[in-house]
């Protein structure tokens, strides 16, 4: 709990900055994960608008995860750093709202793999084109300096290899 005294924030565990005239570091994540909140939750209304009701947040990552030549429930799990349990229940929802579907491994007769269907192409398919929209909508409310700016800056300070990690539900909850 923030005790405030006329408007004055009086929490020194959560504020030992005192005087200090820079915002507290905790906000930074708070607000990187706002952005990333916001643009997801405005990306879903729209896919809801464009024929994907079905589509949750966790279905883009385990669609990332099964990609153009499809994997096996155990190779999703390990993309997304979750159990081979987790990813069997989300693409058991994939399978059931029409985005995936079970197909023989053509290299090995004794695998199953799971493959996008092409509900699930289109889905993603309008995933890009949402987000080059709102990209676009923080372009003009900021500029697009300021975008590229803030784009270039991020790519500085997250290691490549993190970048693009499709692992977030293995911190964030199971799919």
């Amino acid at each position: 709990m923030v005790d405030h005294v006329v408007g004055e924030n009086v929490n020194q565990v959560v504020d030992s900055r005192k005087g200090v005239p820079d915002t507290p570091g905790y906000e930074l994540p708070l607000l990187l994960f706002g952005g990333f909140r916001t643009l997801i939750d405005r990306l879903h209304a729209r896919l809801a608008d464009e024929g994907h009701p079905d589509m949750r947040p966790a279905h883009g990552f385990a669609m990332q995860a099964i990609g153009v030549h499809g994997a096996t429930a155990s190779d999703i799990g390990r993309r997304l750093g979750v159990s081979k349990q987790a990813a069997g229940k989300t693409v058991d929802r994939l399978l059931a709202a029409g985005y995936a579907e079970r197909a023989d491994d053509p290299a090995d007769a004794r695998r199953k793999l799971v493959r996008l269907t092409p509900h699930g192409y289109d889905a993603l398919a309008r995933s890009a084109a949402i987000f080059d929209d709102l990209r676009a909508e923080w372009i003009a409310a900021l500029g697009g300096d300021r975008v590229r700016d803030m784009e270039a800056a991020l790519r500085n300070v997250v290691p490549a290899e993190t970048a693009f990690r499709l692992d977030a539900t293995s911190w964030l909850g199971a799919p």
